[in-house]
C-alpha cells in the first residue's frame, strides 16, 4: 500500500507506523513506514537524525513510552484512540487510527503486522474544547475531583481529598501528590493523610539526593512526555536505576508518574503505585484533565501564599471577594490604555440558594455555593472569577476571543446540567475595541435577571423572593 501519498493530502502532522503481533501475543518494536513532509522537515532539524527509510526503527528518533503504549494498544485491539496532553512544551492532540492493508500472515504460526496512522496537531495554547471530549465515566471522575479541589479553602486538606479520589481512580495501593515551588526551592509531599515530609525523606534517600532534587530526577524520568504510566518497571530501570532499586525494596511493580504542570512550568507531580492495569486508559483520561486543574490550584496557592492577598479571596468558595473585584475595576477604569483589547463578562446568579438555606439550613446552602464556585473554576479557571455578592458570581475574561467566550459560557451551562443541586442564572456581554466597563457590567447584570426571572416562571415552586406578594430582585 503506498503510504506515502495517502498521507500527503491530510492536514497536521501525519506519519504510519508498524509492529509484528507475535504468535505468542508479544509485540516487536515499532517500525515508521511513512511521514509527510511537514512531519519530515521535524525530523530534519535535528543533525543527529539517520535518514528515515521506510521500516527505521521508531525509537531511531523518539522513546515515548506513552506513544507506544497507544500505538500498541491501537493496531493490536483495532480501535482508534485519542489524547490530548500537555508535553515537550505543547498541548499535543493525537489521533490513533488502525490502518487495513490486506496483508494477511504466511501461515497462524506467523507473526501478524499491523498498522496505525498517527495524526498530530500542537499548539503552545489549551484547546477546551479538546480536553472535554471524554467518556461519561472519565467526566463523572472530574468533576468529582474538580469539587474536591475546591470544597475546602484549606490546601492541605483539598490536595488530601483529591488524592483519596485519584487513588480510587487508579485502583492503586498509594497515590501522592508531590507540589514543587521552584522559587522558594521546595517540595511538599502529600498524600490522602496529609503532608508526609517522612515519606518524601525516605523517597530522597533511596535516590541519593534532596527531597527537593526528588522533582527534578522525576522530570528526567519523563524525558520530556507528560506521563508514565508503566504496568513493569523496565523503562524506570533504563532511565534511573537508583529510583528503580527503591521502588523494588517496596515491593512497587507498577506506577503512574505523571507531571502537573501550569504555563508550562512543572509544578508538581502525581504519583501512583501498583495500579489496577484493567485502567490504564481510564487513569490515563482523567489524569490529563485533573492534572491541569491539580496545576492551576497550586500555582494559585503558591501566588496568594507569596502576595499574601488572602484578604481578597473568598472564604468559602476560593474565589476573589467583592473587594478584589471593585479593585480590579477601578485598575481597569484608572488607565484606558491598559485595557484589554477584547472583554468577556458573565454574571452568574445560583439559583434556589434561599430554598436550600430555608429547608436545609445554612451549611447545606455553602456547599451548594462551593460546587457552583467549582463548577465556574472548571470552566473559567483561567480567567478572573469573583463572588460579588451572596449568590452571584462575576467573571471577567480579558483578551478572550467571542468564539472562545461562548464556548466557555456553554461549557459552564453544560456543566451544571450535569449536576443535580447546581443552576445558573446567566447573563453575558462580550466587547471590542471602545471597552465601557460599567455600561458592559450593567448589560450583562440585566441579562442576568432576565434569565433568573425565567427560570423561577419555570420553577415557581423554588421561588423564595416574594415578600408580602412582592418580588425583590435583589
Amino acid at each position: 500500500m503506498d503510504f506515502q501519498q495517502w498521507i500527503e493530502s491530510m492536514i497536521g502532522l501525519a506519519s504510519v507506523y508498524a509492529f509484528d503481533i507475535m504468535p505468542d501475543g508479544s509485540f516487536s518494536e515499532i517500525r515508521l513506514m511513512a511521514l509527510n513532509k511537514k512531519n519530515a522537515a521535524i525530523i530534519a532539524r535535528n543533525p543527529k537524525a539517520p535518514k528515515f527509510y521506510p521500516g527505521i526503527p521508531w525509537r531511531s528518533y523518539f522513546t515515548d513510552v506513552n506513544f507506544e503504549s497507544f500505538c500498541y494498544r491501537c493496531g493490536s485491539t483495532c480501535k482508534p484512540l485519542y489524547s490530548y496532553v500537555n508535553a515537550h512544551g505543547f498541548w499535543l492532540k493525537g489521533f490513533y487510527l488502525p490502518v487495513l492493508t490486506g496483508e494477511t500472515p504466511e501461515s497462524p504460526d506467523s507473526p501478524r503486522t499491523v498498522y496505525v496512522l498517527y495524526v498530530l496537531d500542537h499548539s503552545k495554547e489549551m484547546d477546551t474544547d479538546a480536553m472535554s471530549h471524554r467518556s461519561a465515566e472519565t467526566s463523572a471522575a472530574v468533576i468529582n475531583i474538580s469539587i474536591k479541589l475546591h470544597e475546602t479553602q484549606d490546601f492541605i486538606q483539598s490536595m488530601s481529598e483529591t488524592i483519596a479520589e485519584l487513588r480510587k481512580v487508579c485502583g492503586s495501593e498509594l497515590c501522592s501528590l508531590l507540589t514543587v515551588d521552584r522559587s522558594e526551592h521546595k517540595c511538599t509531599f502529600i498524600n490522602e493523610y496529609g503532608t508526609q515530609p517522612e515519606l518524601l525523606e525516605i523517597i530522597a534517600k533511596g535516590m541519593k539526593c534532596t527531597p527537593y532534587e526528588v522533582a527534578f530526577a522525576w522530570e528526567n524520568d519523563l524525558a520530556g512526555s507528560d506521563c508514565l504510566l508503566l504496568d513493569d518497571l523496565s523503562v524506570i530501570k533504563e532511565r534511573d536505576p537508583l529510583w528503580y532499586e527503591s521502588l523494588c525494596d517496596f515491593k512497587i511493580n507498577s506506577i503512574v508518574l505523571y507531571s502537573v504542570r501550569f504555563s508550562q512550568t512543572v509544578v508538581g507531580f502525581i504519583w501512583a503505585a501498583n495500579f489496577d492495569k484493567t485502567k490504564m486508559m481510564h487513569i490515563k483520561e482523567t489524569l490529563e484533565l485533573t492534572s491541569f486543574l491539580i496545576g492551576a490550584v497550586i500555582a494559585n496557592h503558591q501566588l496568594l501564599s507569596k502576595l499574601e492577598i488572602k484578604s481578597n479571596i473568598d472564604e468559602l468558595t476560593q474565589v476573589g471577594s467583592r473587594n478584589f473585584m471593585n479593585t480590579r475595576i477601578k485598575e481597569l477604569k484608572s488607565d484606558k490604555s491598559k485595557l484589554p483589547e477584547t472583554f468577556g463578562l458573565v454574571f452568574a446568579d445560583l439559583n434556589g440558594l434561599k430554598t436550600v438555606n430555608d429547608t436545609e439550613g445554612h451549611a447545606a446552602g455553602d456547599k451548594l455555593l462551593s460546587r457552583a464556585a467549582s463548577l465556574l473554576k472548571l470552566a473559567f479557571g483561567d480567567h478572573e472569577i469573583y463572588r460579588a455578592g451572596g449568590d452571584e458570581f462575576v467573571v471577567f475574561c480579558p483578551n478572550i476571543t467571542e468564539e472562545a467566550f461562548e464556548r466557555q459560557t456553554a461549557q459552564l451551562r453544560a456543566l451544571a446540567d450535569t449536576t443535580d443541586d447546581v443552576s445558573f442564572a446567566v447573563g453575558t456581554e462580550w466587547i471590542s475595541g471602545d471597552i465601557d466597563i460599567d455600561s458592559a457590567m450593567d448589560s450583562a447584570d440585566a441579562k442576568m435577571y432576565e434569565d433568573k426571572n425565567e427560570f423561577y416562571r419555570q420553577h415557581p415552586e423554588k421561588d423564595r423572593r416574594r415578600n408580602n406578594g412582592q418580588i425583590q430582585l435583589h
